[in-house]
């Protein structure tokens, strides 16, 4: 190598994205791309000193609903602070294009029901400067960002844009209404769209409590939509069932992915109800899979779990009639009021009202917990309310209660609702290991008051690899390649996740022993004041988007490299001998 070097990270443990074993390099980059992996000799203009550090590949996050946030921000945070360097939007079928302006409130309610992003936050932040899918693209080709992102076309968004009122009210699509959307779909790939999202889940809903337009969309809709859209260029269709119905829904999927050799990517988790259906979904994908359909799975590296708590946006209490006396009140009165001992005793006394709220579950004491610092997200279930509360004779509304008026009212319980029926993470183990499993559903841009797993890929790293005491770890080698070579490759994005000459310089530098994770905090951070929960991270030296480092020591640097991502980057061809 002749030519210096932009930047030369000397003498790190690489964790290389192909899943190979752990070994000692310096990496050589420039002009944004990594131009020799080994001994490299010549100094570059900008050098990292990463002995004994955990030199990985930029993560790849497919699933994270940014839509919102990347018309108003240029830091992808919180995702950008886990070492994302490309986060794909415009999930479960909800997004902001295409869109007539008399529909901007719809979609920002429908957004705000399945998401938990406030409507003021949306109305105040996003600039609707565009209608079409292709005018939303070509709008955000000219921001820059501290990573890249890389979207897809909501189907709820290109619904209501074809269909009007009778497709917010699911009504079946008419050959016409297939043809217009078929021919949407299209343009949208050619604008850049990396694929197509859907919902076919009931908790997905507007926050008036309407069903998602794509509730029950017919399989001729959605056939039409996967042929045009992979007629044009290789996009995937991504999606969400039910575990009730998905005994019906899958095979329809499968149909689709067969009639239409589009690829899909479809979310799996372990439910309570059915603890083992999930396997069961499994073995069909396998098989399906075996015939030469494309799929990948979408695993959560955790429990998917909601927070609960006063300053969050629901608590056990929040249907109880005296607390419901006092919910709107600023936090430092409520506070005030629930310190009484007679607002005590009277929120105590009462019980749990029906909701149709789909993401408040009436209180099951058994299967809630203190999260704790560090935040345990594998606890023993004897550590949960419930059992505490028996063991010292009171009630588990007393624990509760009590909890969250810690730290000025803003003490938070935690509460998995999947993947934790066995009250451990063997299912997750289990399926993480499958051939078709990526990490995903990290929602890093969404469930602002209610959810925080944008902290997924560097639990994967964290729990996975190092800390995990009740069960099976993973490699350090096989969650790196999971984060980033398998993610990149279900989006089409064959140009990134490995660490060798030819690809990407999107790059993790990482203080592996020093690699953790705080508890949620609130921040206040959105536009007009909005919040969300966020996890700070210690541990990541640097995180390097096409060469240039966006993060330093936990700190962003300013720069923003990155780009939107429009289609698909490289080819098996191009970059499938370098990956082998």
């Amino acid at each position: 190598m002749t030519s210096t070097p932009d930047l030369v990270i000397r003498g790190g443990t690489v964790a290389d994205g192909k899943g190979s074993e752990l070994f000692e390099a310096d990496v050589a980059i420039a002009s944004g791309r990594i131009t020799e992996v080994g001994k490299v000799a010549a100094k570059g203009k900008e050098e990292i000193d990463a002995k004994g550090k955990l030199v990985a590949p930029g993560f790849v996050d497919v699933h994270t609903h940014y839509d919102g946030q990347v018309t108003w921000s240029q830091d992808i945070t919180p995702s950008s602070q886990n070492g994302v360097t490309t986060a794909i939007m415009g999930n479960c079928g909800v997004g902001f294009a295409p869109c007539r302006p008399a529909d901007h409130f719809r979609l920002i309610q429908l957004m705000e029901g399945v998401e938990d992003i406030p409507e003021p936050v949306l109305s105040a932040g996003i600039p609707w400067a565009w209608e079409s899918f292709p005018d939303y693209m070509e709008w955000l080709s000219k921001r820059s960002f501290d990573m890249d992102i890389g979207a897809q076309l909501p189907h709820a968004a290109l619904r209501v844009y074809v269909m009007g009122e009778r497709g917010a009210r699911r009504d079946p699509a008419t050959p016409e209404d297939n043809k217009a959307m078929a021919a949407l779909a299209g343009d949208a790939v050619r604008s850049g769209a990396l694929g197509f999202s859907t919902s076919r889940t009931l908790n997905h809903r507007t926050s008036t409590g309407d069903y998602t337009p794509t509730l029950k969309a017919g399989e001729d809709e959605l056939t039409a939509i996967a042929a045009a859209m992979h007629g044009v260029g290789r996009s995937v269709l991504q999606f969400v069932l039910d575990q009730s119905t998905v005994h019906e829904d899958l095979p329809m999927m499968l149909r689709v992915a067969q009639n239409t050799r589009c690829p899909i990517s479809f979310s799996v988790a372990q439910a309570d109800k059915a603890p083992r259906r999930w396997r069961q979904t499994m073995d069909t994908i396998n098989e399906a899979a075996a015939r030469g359909l494309s799929i990948t799975t979408q695993i959560a590296a955790r429990p998917v779990g909601l927070l609960l708590g006063l300053e969050l946006s629901r608590n056990p209490f929040q249907t109880h009639p005296s607390y419901r006396a006092i919910a709107k009140l600023p936090l430092a009165e409520r506070l005030t009021h629930l310190r009484r001992p007679e607002v005590r005793a009277a929120i105590l006394s009462e019980t749990a009202t029906a909701t149709d709220d789909p993401l408040f579950f009436r209180p099951n004491y058994d299967k809630m917990y203190l999260l704790g610092n560090p935040p345990d997200y594998e606890q023993l279930p004897e550590n949960a309310l419930g059992p505490q509360a028996r063991r010292q004779g009171r009630q588990p509304e007393e624990l509760a209660y009590d909890a969250m008026l810690t730290d000025e009212g803003r003490g938070m319980l935690y509460v998995p609702f999947l993947n934790y029926a066995d009250g451990n993470l063997d299912a997750v183990h289990e399926m993480l290991r499958e051939p078709s499993a990526v990490p995903g559903l990290s929602d890093g841009g969404a469930h602002c008051g209610i959810i925080c797993d944008a902290s997924f890929p560097t639990y994967l790293l964290t729990h996975w690899t190092r800390d995990r005491s009740r069960g099976e770890k993973l490699s350090i080698p096989f969650v790196v390649a999971a984060q980033s070579r398998k993610t990149a490759l279900s989006v089409g994005l064959y140009d990134r996740g490995v660490i060798a000459p030819g690809f990407k310089a999107d790059v993790n530098v990482i203080d592996y022993d020093r690699l953790h994770l705080h508890p949620p905090k609130v921040h206040y951070d959105l536009p007009v004041g909005g919040r969300r929960l966020m996890q700070q991270v210690d541990g990541y030296e640097a995180t390097i988007v096409s060469g240039v480092v966006t993060q330093r020591g936990g700190k962003a640097t300013g720069a923003r490299p990155g780009k939107l991502v429009r289609g698909t980057q490289g080819s098996k061809t191009e970059f499938g001998a370098a990956a082998s």
